[in-house]
């Protein structure tokens, strides 16, 4: 009976039973897939699992990273536009929300370079930046992607996300406050028809900050391309989840009498720890949507490794150094992961072990800027060389003199004679140059 109940929903979220009522049977087939998609996505565990570890990277580094962005602040003598905000996004807590903000605003304030010394500061910038780092690491996760930006490379734009986000936001919250002062704005916030709704629309102001920021972290922090629609349908959902969580959350703390009188004074840390966690999983489900709005394909499968027949394996080792091979010779032109994947179509994930196989015997590299090209000299390359990557490496020995059968023996020189036999000694310049004359 459950396999049954179970068969008539996965055929009435994935089937077109829903796409009879027009676009909005559309609209709500995408939602309910996405809604299946995500849940499916939370108890698998890897995704609670991240926003732990980002809870106690959190811990280490709120410090740091507040004091970083409020010291860029203090040289344009703006920081105490961006401090009221720091209470409303621990609102949820009540009482005790303003207090840990009391908190670490004194603990920033009391900073001081002279006094933390070398060693000091330079933890300082290590757990601020480590921070950034574990957020890539969690969004690489989501994107599907296994290489992370090179260490200059991370450094720089670490440093930068730190910099122009914090001026994006204070100038942001500048612009906000000088808005509100003007005196048509003032007439319109006095005006008994139009006051409320810019009373509402004012409130509105810190829901889309958060919106903003997710849809900037979505975009930049993923070391691969994300669409800025992706980016924002991500942004727009993961801040409505915000806004929801919060209100939720601030009931469950005005009700949990009993909790706070039996952990005392633990209490506030408890519930401190509940919504970092509650903060970072929403913002982890927001980029998961992102994904998946730019990657229907995976809706289905989840994190299923989309798997490849020998034979397509083969193809795609024979036109990735086909593509590379003629980025290489056009001085114009350059190619990445992301790029071949895209004109491939095939998913970065599924390429990648076949790149890894091609630069472990030297057929292929990459830059410092993950640029593709040959590992030698193209004229070196074989297509027997190629093919051989995805026909014979990736062995790990794990059988024990395996006995074939005559007959097998035979069927498999064959097979590797006939190989031979199309492929030859033939180059790769002469594969380029076939394809340039077709």
């Amino acid at each position: 009976m459950i396999a049954e109940l179970w068969h008539r929903f996965d055929n009435f979220v994935w089937g077109n039973s829903l796409h009879r009522f027009g676009v909005a049977g559309r609209i709500v087939a995408g939602v309910l897939r996405n809604l299946y998609a995500v849940t499916r996505d939370i108890f698998s565990g890897q995704l609670t699992l991240r926003a732990m570890s980002l809870v106690y990277t959190t811990l280490l580094s709120i410090v740091p990273l507040i004091a970083f962005s409020f010291a860029v602040l203090k040289g344009l003598g703006v920081h105490k536009r961006i401090e009221p905000y720091l209470y409303q996004v621990l609102e949820p807590l009540g009482d005790r929300g303003v207090e840990i903000t009391d908190q670490v605003m004194a603990l920033v304030n009391n900073i001081n370079g002279s006094v933390l010394g070398g060693i000091g500061l330079a933890f300082f910038v290590y757990t601020a930046i480590s921070m950034v780092q574990k957020i890539e690491e969690a969004f690489n996760y989501v994107w599907y992607v296994t290489k992370p930006r090179g260490v200059g490379k991370r450094f720089v734009e670490y440093v930068a996300v730190l910099v122009i986000g914090t001026l994006t936001v204070s100038i942001l919250l500048g612009t906000i406050a000088s808005i509100s002062n003007d005196s048509l704005f003032q007439w319109i916030q006095e005006n008994p028809l139009m006051g409320p709704v810019f009373t509402a629309t004012s409130r509105m102001t810190p829901y889309l900050v958060v919106i903003g920021l997710f849809t900037f972290l979505y975009i930049f922090m993923p070391n691969t391309t994300v669409r800025f629609r992706s980016a924002l349908i991500g942004g727009v959902s993961g801040g409505v989840l915000w806004a929801t969580a919060g209100m939720l959350f601030a009931t469950f703390v005005v009700s949990s009498v009993r909790t706070q009188t039996i952990y005392a004074s633990f209490a506030i840390a408890i519930i401190t720890l509940m919504w970092l966690y509650l903060n970072w999983l929403i913002l982890l489900i927001g980029s998961q949507i992102a994904f998946y709005f730019q990657n229907p394909a995976y809706l289905r499968i989840g994190r299923r490794e989309p798997r490849l027949s020998n034979a397509m394996r083969e193809r795609v080792a024979l036109n990735t150094m086909l593509i590379v091979g003629a980025a290489f010779r056009d001085s114009d032109r350059s190619v990445d992961l992301h790029s071949l994947s895209e004109e491939l179509r095939i998913p970065s994930i599924t390429i990648e072990p076949i790149l890894l196989g091609l630069e472990r015997n030297g057929i292929l590299s990459a830059t410092e800027a993950e640029t593709l090209i040959p590992g030698r000299d193209m004229s070196r390359i074989t297509l027997g060389d190629i093919l051989d990557v995805v026909r014979l490496d990736g062995e790990t020995g794990s059988h024990h003199d395996p006995r074939w059968a005559g007959a097998v023996m035979e069927v498999g020189a064959s097979i590797d004679d006939a190989v031979r036999a199309v492929v030859a000694d033939k180059t790769l310049p002469e594969l380029l140059d076939q394809a340039e004359g077709s």
